[in-house]
């Protein structure tokens, strides 16, 4: 009967505590809980700004190991394709001159590369012998042997990346100098002969031109008078050339 009404008189006194301090309790004569599994976290489409100069900034050493050939700075699958990816040139190119490009086969995912930007119209990779940490090419993603034969709205879409890029490599290698640079045939010293501009991150006496150092001679004024008149002559045959086209083109039924 003792036992009974002790019984009783611990559950009238546990209906007293209040119900969230019970549950507390419950909690605490359960034992410790297991954490949840962390969840995985979702792939991200695209790189940010910081984690992209980061990537940048890794793989800026000449001596560093090269990209495997399947992969690019960015971990996506292959480089986005263009024209070249068929063998297609643009105008002016050889039949057989953009399967033999190698910055063709780059654009088509055949060769590795430092990718370090990419839209519809060109790619800006690093260099792969560079002059200066951080050296890296503008190229189209048609194949245009050289920059007189590039159409000028590709033109302008690759000149249009120039400060953004170079912005974002001269803050990359901690340099707020840059050579743009087009070697534009042979003699020139283009030796890839496919369209494209370099940029050259510089610093305050790295000396990396020799020819900077030479005293370069006055204009002579005799020698300039007939030169300015032979250019222009060539820019009116050029301009009307391009009318008798524009015009003829609208003829055509």
């Amino acid at each position: 009967m003792v036992g009974t009404m002790a019984i009783i008189h611990f559950n009238k006194a546990r209906n007293r505590i209040p119900r969230k301090r019970r549950e507390t309790q419950k909690v605490r004569d359960a034992g410790p809980t297991r954490p949840l599994p962390p969840k995985a976290a979702s792939p991200t489409p695209e790189m940010s700004s910081p984690r992209r100069l980061a990537v940048l900034c890794s793989h800026l050493r000449p001596d560093g190991p090269p990209p495997p050939a399947e992969e690019t700075v960015e971990g996506a699958g292959g480089v986005s394709t263009s024209t070249c990816a068929n063998g297609v040139g643009g105008d002016g190119a050889g039949d057989g001159d953009a399967a033999d490009c190698v910055f063709c086969r780059i654009i088509r995912g055949h060769a590795p590369a430092y990718k370090v930007y990419e839209d519809d119209v060109c790619l800006c990779i690093l260099d792969s012998h560079p002059l200066a940490p951080g050296h890296s090419l503008i190229l189209p993603k048609c194949h245009f042997p050289s920059l007189e034969v590039t159409p000028p709205p590709v033109v302008a879409a690759m000149c249009s990346k120039v400060p953004f890029l170079s912005n974002a490599i001269m803050k990359a290698t901690e340099c707020d100098s840059f050579n743009l640079v087009v070697n534009n045939g042979a003699a020139a010293g283009q030796v890839i002969f496919h369209t494209h501009f370099h940029i050259i991150p510089r610093r305050s006496g790295d000396k990396l031109w020799p020819i900077e150092s030479f005293r370069r001679r006055s204009i002579e004024p005799n020698e300039t008078s007939g030169l300015v008149s032979c250019i222009k002559e060539q820019l009116c045959s050029t301009t009307n050339c391009s009318k008798t086209e524009a015009s003829s083109r609208h003829k055509e039924p």
